[in-house]
């Protein structure tokens, strides 16, 4: 069954444009120029993923972002937005944005950013997870490259590469990558997530020929981009 995309984007011919190529790429598409006509969509329907425009004339989508998480809708969301600041950006995911897009973007970037977004929404049946020739076993929680050596990790940096690679191609906060991999409970300062991430990468001998990325997202947090 096809993945189903609501366009929320007050622009007509942007909207168009989008729908246009997202259902050329075998998508479900649905649009909504405002807020009110994005609150009836997702509320007669379910979402995979929600492409958000952050400025339009009723509402905007820092508001209609919060409103989907209350309405319990399990939809991803990509905010497109003309702000580039870092508190803008910090907003977005605190009002529960998955990643965002700064305007202008090229289409194709956001073509590449839904497919990677939407690819989450695909089950892993399977307990071992693989990135560039790295295989990890979730259940005995072992490291092995491909010729069968171990790359012995401590117990955070396992939590943190599990982690991030469960949420392959999302953008993370440091304050969910703490909650998630330390508890929300323990307070630990959000410089520790540089450091570990420092050490990750060294473990695992990334090198910029390396078929993954964990890209730093200034005054944000990191995203793990794997090639495919």
């Amino acid at each position: 069954m096809a993945q189903k995309i609501l366009i929320v984007e007050d622009d007509e011919n942007l909207r168009f444009v989008l729908i246009d190529n997202l259902t050329e790429q075998g998508y479900q598409l649905t649009g909504a120029s405002n807020g009110a006509e994005a609150r009836a969509a997702w509320q007669a329907s379910e979402f995979d993923l929600i492409v958000l425009d952050i400025m339009l004339p009723d509402s905007d989508g820092y508001t209609l972002c919060k409103e989907l998480r209350s309405f319990g809708s399990p939809a991803l969301v990509l905010m497109l937005t003309a702000r580039s600041l870092e508190d803008d950006i910090v907003q977005g995911f605190e009002a529960g944005a998955d990643d965002y897009l700064t305007k202008p973007y090229k289409l194709s970037e956001l073509l590449l950013r839904v497919r990677a977004l939407l690819r989450r929404q695909q089950p892993i049946n399977s307990n071992d997870l693989f990135f560039d020739n790295i295989t990890i076993d979730t259940s005995a929680r072992r490291v092995m490259t491909q010729d069968d050596k171990e790359i012995i990790l401590t117990k955070k940096e396992f939590d943190l590469l599990e982690c991030l690679l469960m949420n392959r191609n999302r953008a993370l906060t440091r304050e969910q990558i703490l909650n998630q991999v330390w508890g929300e409970s323990i307070i630990v300062e959000e410089r520790t997530v540089d450091n570990f991430v420092s050490s990750l990468k060294k473990k695992l001998g990334w090198n910029n020929q390396s078929a993954y990325r964990i890209v730093s997202l200034r005054g944000v947090g990191y995203r793990m981009e794997i090639d495919e």
